[in-house]
């Protein structure tokens, strides 16, 4: 888009899409506004809106300043309750959001009355920010635009699970991470909201409660929150080692990597080591467990949702048992702090290598790999970190060439596909994709790289989609079974809000290019069909898993249904 263009719509969506609505009276008049609901609404919005929103700027959702000045008591109510049926009752400055940002706000149905109140309240103390025209000129308003041309590839599905429910509505789970036993083969299934599950067909069984086993267990506001990830130690058979990550309040502990008193902590992320006598007790019998770490995330999005070993490595090999994770910004950026997860001294925005059964680390809970990439330096690099500059690293995964493949969640524009090399900078918060961002501005705007980009060493994607095409990528795997050949040579992956499907060609990846993206679609019972109307939902939360024979599925926490990829249509 013409920056022009960008110019006059940005002024046409402020003016417009929150064009003042007729008030019979000034809100002060018709909700409290003392000192006891403003506190209260300030804490609703940091419980639930501030992941999201902010007042001075942009965020993965509209800036709030001034909103409560130009809209009605009883629109602003019922978009908090539920946005998506005001869009798709065409609600206009609803839909005009809706266009703008591409994605559903999900509903606060569950909060009352008083409570909406007492965020819009608070939120009326925050006038709007003033425009900054000049990077708005400068920006570019279609970073990527051609379209992800559609392939003949058709895989055809077959149900294999419902995971129970852990909610009334929609999602009714939170599905979130599906692995397998290093000795069973079996595959697992976690619930973002605390439980997860050993899968035998198309039953469900209870291995491991985190809310049983761990009293300071959060999975509110929801979003990246709960319980994140699972990884059985490689050689679990004979060690018994599992490994977890999940959310605690904030200050439940003081945190190994924290903020201090400067930066308000939302949340903590907490890696734990579990230990059982008995690998194949059914639930998780464990005898001990032991924290590892945990790390203050300023809000609750972008925290640590990836744990994993290199399923490559094999005894005797130097990655064999070391932890891989994946630690986001934890929307240090939204709250104004860009600054926090750049570079490779600060512990946010980077993917870690470390041995769980050392204890030369600084909390003497953990080992740090002698080849780690900042080991052995004087300028306070952190060695835990292997590669640093993500927004969010959502997914880990390995081709069977060996190369590192990392997913990240981008901000306003990008979705990126990372090959990773030990200690390189992938750029975040001054880089998304191929492109430059000023995150003193707005993060939701990209600009051309300067002249002398060669300069400061970044790495770029090795595939990347705009948000034209989706809003958040679901990383995915190489297919590497042998029941779909059609599937050979691909690594599959989607985007998760909108449930398209993508795959890249594994012989078109490297470093310094983007390969391109090709569109594939799904049939269910020799039905096409797109997965937001299989899962019943707009918001479909689309996720993918790997067994041991290297055989692939896809779920949704929308429905909580679990499909194998059975076939490829001829």
């Amino acid at each position: 888009m013409n920056p022009f263009y960008n110019l006059l719509f940005l002024l046409f969506f402020t003016v417009f899409c929150w064009s003042c609505s007729s008030k019979d009276k000034p809100l002060e008049e018709l909700i409290p506004m003392d000192q006891t609901s403003l506190e209260a609404g300030e804490n609703l919005f940091q419980a639930n809106c501030s992941s999201c929103h902010a007042f001075d700027k942009n965020g993965i959702g509209p800036q709030l300043g001034g909103i409560t000045k130009e809209q009605s008591l009883e629109w602003m109510r019922s978009f908090i309750q539920n946005p998506t049926e005001m869009i798709e009752k065409g609600d206009e400055r609803a839909k005009k959001v809706f266009d703008r940002y591409k994605t559903y706000m999900p509903s606060f149905n569950h909060l009352e009355e008083k409570e909406l109140d007492n965020i819009i309240a608070y939120m009326h103390q925050h006038e709007a920010p003033p425009e900054n025209l000049e990077a708005v000129m400068d920006s570019i308003g279609n970073p990527i635009p051609e379209k992800i041309p559609m392939s003949d590839l058709v895989v055809n599905l077959e149900l294999i699970s419902t995971i129970p429910a852990s909610a009334e509505k929609k999602p009714v789970t939170r599905i979130a991470k599906m692995d397998y036993h290093p000795v069973t083969k079996d595959m697992y299934m976690l619930d973002l909201r605390g439980k997860m599950y050993l899968m035998e067909g198309a039953k469900s069984t209870l291995y491991l409660d985190m809310a049983k086993e761990m009293p300071e267990f959060i999975n509110q506001p929801g979003l990246a929150t709960g319980f994140g990830s699972f990884a059985f130690h490689p050689n679990f058979g004979d060690n018994g080692l599992f490994y977890t990550s999940h959310t605690e309040k904030p200050h439940t502990v003081p945190a190994d990597f924290a903020f201090g008193d400067s930066i308000k902590s939302d949340m903590q992320w907490v890696v734990t080591e579990w230990t059982t006598n008995d690998p194949l007790q059914i639930p998780l019998n464990t005898s001990e467990h032991r924290e590892l770490f945990r790390i203050d995330m300023a809000s609750a999005i972008h925290g640590m949702q990836e744990i994993t070993f290199n399923p490559l490595a094999k005894k005797g090999d130097k990655d064999y048992g070391l932890l891989y994770i994946g630690i986001g910004d934890g929307g240090s950026e939204g709250r104004g702090h860009a600054w926090i997860s750049y570079g490779a001294t600060q512990p946010w925005g980077a993917v870690y290598r470390i041995d769980p059964q050392g204890n030369n680390s600084s909390n003497g809970k953990y080992g740090i790999p002698g080849d780690n990439p900042f080991v052995g330096n004087d300028k306070d690099w952190m060695p835990e970190i292997y590669a640093h500059g993500f927004r969010n690293p959502h997914r880990i995964t390995w081709t069977k060439g060996g190369e590192m493949l990392v997913s990240n969640i981008g901000q306003g524009q990008i979705e990126s596909l990372y090959m990773l090399r030990a200690g390189d900078d992938y750029g975040w918060p001054v880089r998304e994709g191929t492109f430059k961002l000023k995150p003193e501005d707005d993060s939701n705007m990209v600009f051309p790289l300067p002249e002398n980009e060669a300069s400061f060493g970044f790495t770029y994607p090795v595939a990347m989609y705009d948000h034209d095409e989706g809003n958040a990528i679901s990383g995915g795997y190489e297919y590497t079974g042998t029941e779909v050949p059609g599937l050979n040579g691909k690594y599959l992956f989607g985007d998760i809000t909108r449930g398209r499907l993508f795959y890249v060609n594994i012989a078109d990846l490297e470093i310094g290019k983007q390969a391109p993206i090709y569109e594939w679609t799904v049939e269910y019972e020799g039905v096409s069909i797109p997965l937001e109307k299989l899962a019943g939902s707009r918001r479909v939360d689309l996720r993918f898993g790997k067994d041991a024979s290297g055989e692939m599925y896809l779920f949704t926490k929308a429905d909580g249904k679990v499909y194998k990829m059975a076939s490829v249509k001829n």
